[in-house]
């Protein structure tokens, strides 16, 4: 990257990016003033084991403490840390420094009380309420390892990721909450202890006012119980290299992946973040739109505002629907949102029901300063849609759970930078961002490849899966020796912006040519009439591959399905070109996708070809997945086995 790449005269960012990879041991020990340990650190970088590298080994802190005590401790005790808000129940509850210190201190000594300790791990099957965050505190307020379990998964997912955990503790809730229906939780989360080989001699459940449920004696205590008769626990002394949590992504074996988050590194990195990416600092509002589960909720709504002293928003409802697609305008306004950090699917659903942005009016978003999307790639016309609307820069920026924070952004409290709708701009200082061909060497700028990162990765990313160092080798670092795969293809401009297209498996083959589903769905994308859109390579005898797109109109296109379709395929072939070879689009009520979100483009290529599948623990709606398969027959291709 030289200083030709479009950056201008601000060189906050370039000075940060180069000295981040030219020496990450000073770079990542000067942020790590930011934070108070008990210990300082032997060595920043740790590479004795490499490809296994550690962050700050030798040194000590306390997660919980640097989130909450040292804010309460430093004049930040009565200021707003959390703002739930719940138009499913109708509550809006503030929670200062104090109140949340106070509350995660004493759940921390019923978790001991129950013989949680240091090293011990807890899995979190909760909902998105405010003991979700105090569990999560409380566990790394002592030293024990929590484990988030999306709140209403099935009771054999549940199971598997309590098999690997080996929990001493599962905190759950009676039920859940969704436009409509309340969902049990209690009845799952009895059934995955039944399947589960592991045994546990202690749940912990919040009764809600919505459901109480059935406790067994013996094995369950009522949390308001539970906490009335603890004492508050003190920070324990942990190492900057133990384990503060895991998080489960699906794996392709059947076998749920523990990614690791260790506490050192993620303190540092997250709280970087924080300042560097979303120019969030003490005392200002931040609203990360997620479920607790995801690692956007772990990262974004738990524990980076905390770190920072800023106010974090939990909302327990939809984009739209809870009341309707003005919802989100709604919370900023009441609670003077400064930054929003969503999904581009919520984005595209509120677009869908309010196509002219109408409903904006009466709400004021003069707090809203910069909205960020990520969780899967946004197409330009929702990006130019969003800042239309809302007049505030729109950052599509890109990061795994595995990273547990941002690879590419748009760094806005370094040095803000052009906007390129689809691209998630420049890499964030400390991550070596690369795009390699199928045998490992460099592509020229602009050539879609491999994303790969150069090791080592930069703090907060994950050291290692549970209990499965060669299966985090063999997985990330094997295919290209020195780098981490990312799994996401996609290239690197001229001017050093990243744009990430698709997953690897998405890049499909027609008649030799590697072209990417994200480019055709940017296209489509960017018809008047469609609101969200997918496209799928389906196999072909003739050409190997041939794209399908699945369309998703806006609210109230009363206008031909056929004729749609047919400007889509010409807007294909006049902006990709005939090589595309698109030719095949069909009009669809929704997609499919998983609870954060994405779209399960993967379930689609196998309903298209015939092949079996399972659905994935973590689709939002199976009942979808019979009304694809019918709109695939009707083009020709075959229906699943």
């Amino acid at each position: 990257m030289s200083d030709s790449h479009g950056i201008g005269v601000d060189t906050r960012y370039i000075d940060a990016y180069r000295r981040s990879l030219a020496d990450p041991a000073g770079f990542w020990g000067e942020q790590a003033q930011a934070l108070q340990w008990t210990r300082r650190w032997d060595r920043v970088l740790d590479d004795s084991a490499a490809p296994l590298y550690r962050w700050f080994s030798g040194g000590r802190l306390n997660t919980c403490y640097n989130a909450l005590d040292r804010h309460v401790e430093n004049g930040r005790a009565e200021q707003t840390a959390l703002i739930y808000d719940s138009p499913l129940t109708g509550a809006v509850e503030h929670f200062t420094y104090r109140a949340l210190r106070d509350a995660v201190a004493l759940f921390a000594g019923a978790l001991a009380a129950n013989g949680v300790r240091h090293g011990d791990r807890v899995v979190i099957y909760m909902p998105v309420v405010p003991q979700t965050l105090i569990a999560m505190l409380a566990c790394a307020r002592i030293g024990a390892v929590h484990s988030v379990v999306f709140g209403g998964f099935a009771a054999m997912e549940l199971a598997k990721r309590i098999d690997d955990a080996k929990p001493r503790v599962v905190v759950s809730a009676s039920c859940g909450i969704e436009p409509g229906r309340v969902v049990l939780y209690k009845p799952l989360l009895d059934e995955a202890l039944q399947i589960a080989q592991h045994k546990l001699e202690r749940c912990i459940v919040l009764q809600r006012p919505q459901v109480r449920a059935a406790l067994q004696a013996g094995r369950d205590l009522d949390w308001n119980e539970a906490v009335a008769a603890a004492q508050p626990a003190a920070c324990a002394d942990t190492a900057a290299t133990d384990p503060l949590y895991i998080l489960y992504t699906s794996g392709t074996t059947g076998k749920p992946k523990g990614v690791v988050r260790d506490h050192g590194g993620h303190a540092v990195a997250l709280q970087f973040s924080m300042r560097a990416v979303y120019d969030i600092h003490p005392g200002e509002v931040f609203w990360a739109m997620s479920d607790v589960g995801w690692a956007v909720g772990h990262s974004y709504m738990v524990y980076a505002p905390l770190l920072i002293g800023a106010t974090s928003v939990m909302y327990e409802g939809k984009p739209v629907g809870t009341p309707d697609a003005a919802a989100f305008w709604r919370v900023i306004a009441q609670h003077r949102v400064k930054a929003l950090f969503t999904a581009p699917t919520a984005f595209r659903a509120i677009k869908k029901d309010d196509p002219r942005g109408e409903l904006i009016a009466g709400h004021d978003l003069s707090s809203l300063k910069t909205l960020f999307l990520a969780g899967e790639r946004c197409d330009p016309d929702t990006i130019a849609w969003a800042q239309d609307k809302l007049q505030v820069p729109v950052v599509d920026h890109w990061w795994q759970t595995e990273t547990g924070w941002p690879v590419a952004a748009n760094c806005r409290g370094l040095q803000p930078m052009p906007i390129k709708p689809g691209s998630a701009t420049v890499p964030v200082p400390g991550y070596d961002v690369q795009v390699l061909d199928e045998v490992g060497a460099p592509v020229p700028a602009g050539t879609i490849g491999n994303i790969v990162i150069k090791l080592p990765m930069p703090p907060g990313t994950l050291p290692t899966l549970w209990h499965n160092d060669a299966g985090y080798i063999s997985t990330y670092l094997t295919r290209y020796p020195g780098y981490y795969l990312t799994g996401d293809a996609g290239y690197i401009d001229d001017d050093a912006y990243v744009w990430v297209m698709s997953r690897i498996d998405d890049i499909i083959n027609v008649a030799g040519h590697r072209l990417s589903t994200g480019a055709m769905e940017e296209v489509l994308a960017g018809h008047a009439d469609v609101a969200e859109c997918a496209v799928i390579g389906v196999a072909d005898a003739l050409k190997g591959q041939l794209p399908v797109g699945l369309v998703v109109l806006k609210a109230g296109v009363q206008r031909p399905h056929a004729e749609i379709v047919q400007e889509l395929v010409l807007r294909v072939r006049e902006q990709i070109g005939a090589v595309a070879a698109f030719k095949q689009a069909t009009i669809v009520a929704r997609l499919p996708k998983t609870r954060s979100g994405k779209v399960l483009r993967a379930t689609m290529r196998a309903i298209a070809d015939g092949r079996s599948y399972n659905a994935p623990a973590t689709i939002d709606d199976p009942n979808i997945l019979p009304e694809i398969s019918q709109a695939l027959e009707k083009l020709g291709l075959t229906k699943p086995t």
